[in-house]
């Protein structure tokens, strides 16, 4: 059984003051709170979506958390949304991630693409862009579109040594549905919440993500998980219902179903 990794996506929230970070607690101790207290090992970072990170940045965020922690980052627009990346951005922000590498605390990069992206020739020839760039690099795809589910899609992947990001978002008959497949040596499951009436229609982008999982919910993933795990290296899970906090109280209950403590951070002693 591969080990686990379980967070949420992203930390830095400040609707998080109050339900889950205590009110005089200063913005630079949130990620250590989040590691030591809420107990997480794992955390999904997204600024990174918006501009290449730092490798500054990155390395004062490794000192924050303990050994055995891992980040995962999502890889910045450029190269999913506007796919206009030039090779300089592509050496940069793998140059970012090396500190965390050298840390042992870096996971993977999470490769999401927009519902725009369809599954064509041209765009499957774009996946294998990623490899080329990123060949040592730990990769996991998430797709918007259903189209890219199917075996001819998975096989590609698996040619490329990249993992499939599973998620758990409104069954909608054009979006990925809740399959649990397993690509490469890592699992990862992403948790967006089922707000079927605020995902396409909505004024604020935390509405779409405004959400409460049940535990009967939850409990249709654990046999998936576990399957995936007996098949992976490591296993990544992260709630992203963020508003307000939710996603904690949805990791934590992940932690619990899955067999550990919620307050367990999994560190190695």
């Amino acid at each position: 059984m591969s080990r686990l990794y379980i967070g949420t996506s992203g930390f830095s929230y400040d609707d998080w003051v109050g339900p889950v970070y205590p009110p005089d607690l200063p913005k630079s101790d949130w990620l250590n709170y989040y590691a030591e207290e809420l107990g997480f090992n794992a955390c999904e970072l997204n600024f990174s979506f918006y501009r290449i990170p730092g490798a500054r940045t990155l390395d004062q965020l490794a000192q924050k958390v303990p050994g055995g922690f891992h980040f995962t980052l999502k890889a910045t627009r450029i190269f999913t949304h506007d796919r206009n990346a030039t090779d300089k951005d592509w050496d940069a922000f793998r140059r970012a991630v090396s500190p965390l590498q050298l840390e042992d605390k870096f996971g993977c990069v999470l490769i999401q693409f927009p519902y725009s992206f369809h599954n064509t020739p041209e765009n499957q020839a774009y996946l294998r862009t990623f490899r080329e760039h990123w060949s040592d690099l730990p990769l996991v795809v998430e797709f918007r579109n259903r189209k890219w589910i199917n075996e001819e899609v998975f096989d590609l992947l698996r040619q490329l040594d990249m993992g499939f990001c599973s998620v758990d978002q409104p069954r909608f008959h054009n979006l990925v549905p809740p399959v649990a497949v397993v690509t490469g040596s890592i699992g990862y499951v992403r948790f967006h919440g089922r707000n079927y009436k605020k995902w396409w229609t909505h004024e604020e982008a935390w509405e779409r993500y405004d959400y409460e999982y049940s535990e009967e919910e939850l409990m249709e993933w654990v046999p998936k998980i576990q399957h995936m795990q007996e098949q992976t290296q490591a296993m990544y899970l992260f709630a992203n219902n963020h508003y307000q906090g939710k996603a904690v109280k949805t990791a934590q209950m992940l932690k619990t179903l899955l067999g550990q403590s919620p307050a367990e951070g999994g560190h190695p002693s």
